[in-house]
């Protein structure tokens, strides 16, 4: 009697020659995904109400896989779930930001630290060459390529420092940093690319102390202008200076 086994890697069974493949991505696990990056570009911006339906249509999905998607982003802060009025995008306090700034100022300093003791040559041309690219998108627009190629330069910064450890926490807090930098994107300008410039020289230099200061100010400057952008946005237009009163001309 031939015994098949059954598991939900891949391999190939060698009495019966049943391949094992591996589960499709559940569904609900796309809509998570496919939701976190609306909420990170922009799509569904901060503070948006959120309905099940709305959201299903847009996905071409039925509305418990969306129901699930809101669930588990409301556990990790993405969404705000509130009796009796429903789903919203989270709209993060200042308290939030510095916070998680913070994490990633102290994680990304010793990584620049580290980064300019271990590099190698490709994985400076490489650098200087997402330098390039980012600055090319800013100069034409393009916010979302801009932030997506910001998130590159630093993921490969800390890929670079060789420590395992810091590269699992800082991409636990990538995609908030990213959110938090998309609207920031724009006001930083190209001065957050040139500060990218000088820190790719550092590490090329093998300066561990210039790489891990400059890294610390270049996240500082984020931090401040993601603050100076909220508060003007808070901040309401003023009205128009009232016009002087005519006195009429009179006429003879």
């Amino acid at each position: 009697m031939t015994t098949t086994s059954v598991g939900t890697g891949t391999g190939v069974d060698g009495a019966t020659g049943v391949r094992h493949l591996k589960r499709p991505t559940p569904l609900r696990e796309s809509v998570y995904e496919a939701l976190t990056e609306m909420i990170i570009d922009g799509t569904l911006e901060r503070g948006k109400h959120l309905v099940e339906v709305e959201l299903a249509g847009m996905l071409g999905v039925s509305r418990q896989p969306v129901r699930e998607a809101l669930q588990r982003l409301s556990n990790e802060g993405w969404v705000d779930l509130r009796p009796g009025f429903g789903a919203q995008v989270h709209v993060p306090a200042e308290d939030e930001v510095d916070q998680l700034l913070a994490a990633r100022a102290a994680l990304e300093s010793e990584s620049a630290r580290l980064a300019a003791r271990h590099a190698s040559k490709d994985a400076v041309a490489r650098l200087r060459e997402l330098c390039k690219e980012g600055a090319a998108f800013l100069e034409a627009g393009d916010i979302d390529a801009t932030v997506r190629t910001n998130a590159e330069l630093h993921r490969s910064i800390t890929e670079m420092s060789g420590n395992k450890f810091l590269v699992d926490f800082a991409a636990q807090v990538d995609r908030r940093v990213r959110w938090y930098y998309t609207p920031v994107a724009p006001f930083r300008g190209q001065a957050s690319w040139r500060e990218h410039t000088r820190l790719v020289k550092a590490i090329a230099d093998g300066d561990e102390d210039k790489a891990a200061e400059i890294m610390r100010q270049h996240t500082e400057h984020t931090r401040k202008a993601y603050h100076d952008l909220q508060a003007e946005s808070a901040t309401p237009a003023a009205d128009p200076a009232p016009k002087k009163a005519t006195r009429p001309r009179r006429t003879t």
